[in-house]
């Protein structure tokens, strides 16, 4: 390991994810010219992408970590989790409502799903754009028993017994593992969640896939893991922290805050996680040890925890996003 290059800020190949309920506005907001026909899902970060920067260039990050370990991941990531990398960023466009789902925690996964190396999924949207009145569906309309839900699936009234709220952009929707939950029809996200893609369809609107079939559900796992209480809370109130800085949502899982600046800065913190930085207006300029990058608006970048002091410019101003693990 002393002979491997060192870290700096990395940047990754973006994954384009086509769905039946892709739409129209996250091409364009991202600037992709050659974009699939209903783009639904760019994966920003994510473990299995390839590195397009400096000396790893080529490599995934999950190869990066392999050589890195705790250096890549964060001392308390790596505590947690080993060499996974924790965080999974990504932006959804829905042309059309996402089916009605729901996602394991970490203790399900881990005895279920070990087969497929995945986590528990907790999540949390930041919305980017709306078009028109939307809105997103979270938990249910009153507490149900786990036989009325089940009863309610194999029915069809389901529908009937999910809560909706309505939300616009500069909203952030905190999703704990287990809450039933779709985002609807217009709206374009920014996503932050434990790497996992384990899903569980229970109710899907009678969608057929591009052979004609029904879309899959899971109906016995839905039932399992889901959370039948009304959801306490749906929009999260963003928390001021600092001039410029505002807290949209914490968890066990990822904090996730807003950032606006207008200067250069030298950012400091401890080497206790990986930090995942998005632009979503203007254009940063990341400087660690003489390698810079510098992003426009939808582009990411992972700063390895062992890089505990960078410089950022905004150019000449610019919004961001700042992820990353907090101490469970």
């Amino acid at each position: 390991m002393n002979n491997l290059p060192d870290l700096y800020p990395i940047r990754l190949t973006r994954r384009l994810e086509s769905r039946l309920w892709g739409g129209q506005q996250l091409a364009d907001w991202l600037g992709i010219n050659d974009a699939p026909a209903q783009l639904a899902e760019s994966w920003e970060i994510y473990v299995d992408n390839t590195i397009s920067n400096g000396a790893y260039a080529g490599q995934t990050l999950r190869q990066l970590v392999a050589h890195h370990g705790a250096a890549v991941v964060g001392k308390r990531s790596f505590q947690r989790y080993g060499g996974d990398f924790p965080l999974l960023a990504k932006f959804i466009d829905a042309g059309q409502p996402l089916s009605v789902q729901v996602h394991p925690d970490d203790a399900y996964a881990h005895q279920y799903e070990a087969a497929t190396g995945f986590h528990g999924k907790t999540e949390a949207w930041h919305i980017i754009a709306t078009q028109g009145d939307c809105d997103i569906i979270h938990g249910f309309n009153r507490p149900l028993s786990r036989t009325a839900y089940a009863e309610a699936i194999a029915d069809g009234t389901l529908e009937a017994l999910l809560h909706r709220t309505p939300v616009r952009a500069g909203d952030t929707v905190y999703v704990p593992a287990g809450t039933v939950h779709a985002i609807n029809a217009g709206i374009v996200l920014f996503e932050i969640q434990q790497t996992s893609d384990l899903t569980y369809r229970v109710y899907d609107y009678q969608r057929r896939d591009a052979h004609g079939n029904l879309r899959e559900l899971h109906i016995p796992q839905a039932i399992a893991v889901s959370h039948l209480d009304v959801s306490p809370t749906v929009v999260v109130p963003p928390t001021p922290v600092a001039p410029g800085v505002t807290e949209l949502v914490r968890s066990d899982f990822f904090v996730m805050e807003r950032i606006t600046g207008t200067h250069t800065m030298t950012w400091a913190h401890p080497a206790d996680s990986p930090h995942l930085i998005t632009v979503l207006a203007g254009t940063l300029t990341m400087t660690h040890a003489g390698h810079s990058e510098t992003l426009t608006r939808g582009q990411s970048i992972v700063i390895p925890a062992a890089l505990q002091q960078l410089q950022i410019t905004p150019q000449p101003a610019a919004t961001w996003l700042h992820c990353w693990v907090p101490e469970a």
